[in-house]
């Protein structure tokens, strides 16, 4: 009896060992992609290493000291004083946008779709894009208002649901925007799904902050951008697949 509870033991332990290394082998590395993703057309937007693809908005030697490159993430250098937020060297229009992040305590920052890099003519990339918050939910004034939460659409639509990890886990954002179609989901919950540039689209505007931007939300296609909100926050395993 003795040594059949030591072999059933030995055996346990070498299942659980057996998991463990297969799972070990089964995550992937941050910014890289799989032999099955690169087959279905996804691209690395960031390689953990270098801005290859990015840009700072209003820029003029590509990226500024207020981003840098922390623990494989794109990061806000908050020790720096310049600012801007940082934008794709790349417009895209009708695609799947993955992307991880991670805020700082306290911290706010976003990320934007279809914004037109065009700083002679605006102040900002948010006057035209649309932005999907980034936020921490248990400590930062926003959180208090309506539609300005983690994975709202910001000031337009309030998340349907809050899947949003602590401060300092990271989170995964999936955005989907394909022909009019725009889905946002958060640690693979859909949190936000709408129709673009229809009649509730414009009313939706006409009843938020951006309502006196003429511009905003009409655009199909752009530039993606990371906002600076003046917090730290980090972003990875950025990655996007054209539709």
């Amino acid at each position: 009896m003795r040594m059949k509870a030591t072999l059933f033991s030995l055996t346990i332990a070498a299942t659980l060992m057996a998991g463990c290394a297969s799972q070990k082998k089964t995550t992937a590395t941050p910014n890289t992609l799989s032999a099955n993703e690169v087959k279905n057309g996804w691209v690395l937007l960031f390689d953990g290493t270098s801005f290859y693809n990015w840009h700072s908005f209003k820029g003029t030697n590509g990226v500024n000291s207020r981003w840098k490159i922390d623990d494989n993430a794109i990061a806000v250098n908050t020790a720096s004083q310049e600012r801007g937020d940082l934008v794709s060297n790349e417009e895209f229009e009708n695609y799947h946008l993955s992307l991880d992040w991670k805020i700082s305590p306290n911290g706010n920052s976003g990320i934007i779709i279809d914004a037109q890099d065009d700083p002679a003519k605006y102040e900002w990339v948010w006057v035209t894009g649309p932005e999907i918050q980034v936020l921490d939910n248990t400590g930062h004034p926003d959180a208090k208002i309506y539609k300005h939460r983690a994975s709202d659409l910001y000031d337009l639509i309030a998340s349907s649901s809050e899947p949003v990890k602590p401060v300092g886990e990271w989170n995964h954002v999936d955005i989907i925007h394909n022909r009019g179609s725009l889905e946002i989901k958060l640690n693979g919950v859909t949190t936000v799904k709408t129709t673009m540039w229809d009649d509730n689209w414009r009313n939706l505007i006409a009843n938020s902050k951006f309502k006196n931007m003429p511009d905003f939300g009409k655009f199909k296609s752009g530039h993606i951008a990371l906002q600076d909100h003046g917090d730290g926050v980090w972003y990875r395993n950025i990655k996007i697949r054209k539709l």
